[in-house]
């Protein structure tokens, strides 16, 4: 398994460090035979080498959502799209990156971590001609 993959895997299954998730603490989504899981973290967890190559910015103040669409236990490919809303109304768009690497397809978006704060995520993802969406709530937290 690659490095990268590892890496996201070690951060879905720890990321409760930096967010604790208020709707589902599996991080996980069904649609039929499409499950969605999703995760976030500070993009300061990310090792240097791992940042750069996939393309991210390593911040205290900035959020990673990484997102993976599967049918079965097989990774699909997907649109995802979304967007990020704190309590007081102010939205930014989440632009999604695909990262495929040895069989594995997750998609990758930064969000900007000013404060602890509550954040709804509002998560799209297009696979096999259907839509499929769904909104989570997550407190935030800035890396130290």
């Amino acid at each position: 398994m690659s490095r990268l993959a590892v890496f996201l895997l070690t951060a879905c299954l720890g990321a409760s460090a930096m967010a604790a998730d208020v709707i589902d603490p599996n991080r996980t989504k069904e649609f039929g035979d499409i499950t969605v899981r999703y995760n976030t973290f500070t993009s300061s967890f990310l090792q240097p080498e791992t940042a750069q190559a996939v393309g991210v910015v390593r911040s205290k103040n900035k959020g990673l959502i990484n997102v993976s669409v599967f049918k079965g236990v097989t990774p699909v490919t997907a649109q995802v799209t979304g967007t990020v809303k704190d309590l007081s109304g102010k939205s930014e768009v989440l632009t999604f990156k695909q990262i495929t690497e040895k069989g594995a397809t997750n998609y990758l978006a930064p969000y900007s971590v000013p404060q602890q704060e509550y954040k709804t995520f509002t998560i799209n993802v297009e696979t096999g001609g259907k839509a499929h969406s769904f909104n989570f709530v997550q407190e935030l937290f800035p890396a130290e």
